[in-house]
């Protein structure tokens, strides 16, 4: 016995199962312009830096990837599903993620068709345990399908979505997350008040869904 736990103690941690896989889904609509996609990429990539995020995704072996979304028929994975079993993997997926270069530019919110790719999305990510997707946004679903038709393939797959609402206007964006985009137990929105509040939310949000003991809190 006692040489079966020295072995597993010795075992490169990359052998031992995903708990979660996260997708990053960044709104690059034509409400963003270059500044504030700017904010929601180095935003991201000091939030991932973050002791603590740092810390629970290497402990969940984590799989990250970043979709950016616009109009309908122009989102993609931008960053592919990267394993974070070291401290050095979640910061080179920081640089990458902060060196992305915008796709689009003045297209639509279509926040269901954003929803879609991240749902096909885990197909290469199976095995892990916990799957969220993490959607931030500055404006409602202006095209494509509805986020809500997407609730019974998000509920029979045990997927969870996260929102952080990016308000900007009067719109009350939290309100139309909490009642159309978030699906899961313990889904939850974080609001960001406008683009200068993204950083320091997007790090909160991250802290929430990456800690276990936090996953599920309302």
């Amino acid at each position: 016995m006692r040489f079966v736990l020295a072995l597993l103690i010795c075992l490169p941690r990359s052998l031992f199962a995903c708990d979660l896989a996260l997708v990053l889904a960044v709104d690059v609509s034509g409400s963003v312009d270059a500044d504030e996609y700017r904010v929601q990429m180095d935003g991201l990539a000091l939030a991932l830096q973050d002791g603590i995020v740092a810390d629970a995704l290497v402990d969940a072996q984590a799989r990250v990837s970043l979709i950016q979304w616009s109009g309908s028929s122009r989102q993609k994975q931008t960053v592919p599903w990267t394993a974070l079993t070291s401290h050095a993997d979640v910061a080179a997926l920081a640089v990458r993620i902060a060196n992305d270069p915008r796709l689009w530019r003045n297209y639509s919110t279509a926040i269901g068709e954003a929803l879609g790719l991240s749902i096909r999305s885990f197909d290469d990510v199976a095995a892990c345990r916990r799957k969220v997707i993490d959607v931030s946004g500055d404006g409602l679903s202006n095209e494509g399908v509805e986020p809500a038709t997407h609730h019974a393939a998000l509920g029979a797959q045990g997927i969870v979505v996260n929102a952080l609402a990016i308000e900007t206007d009067d719109t009350d964006l939290t309100a139309y997350f909490f009642e159309h985009l978030i699906m899961g137990e313990g889904a939850f929105v974080i609001t960001a008040n406008g683009f200068e509040d993204y950083p320091e939310q997007i790090r909160r949000k991250l802290q929430r869904e990456t800690t276990k003991r936090l996953s599920v809190a309302k």
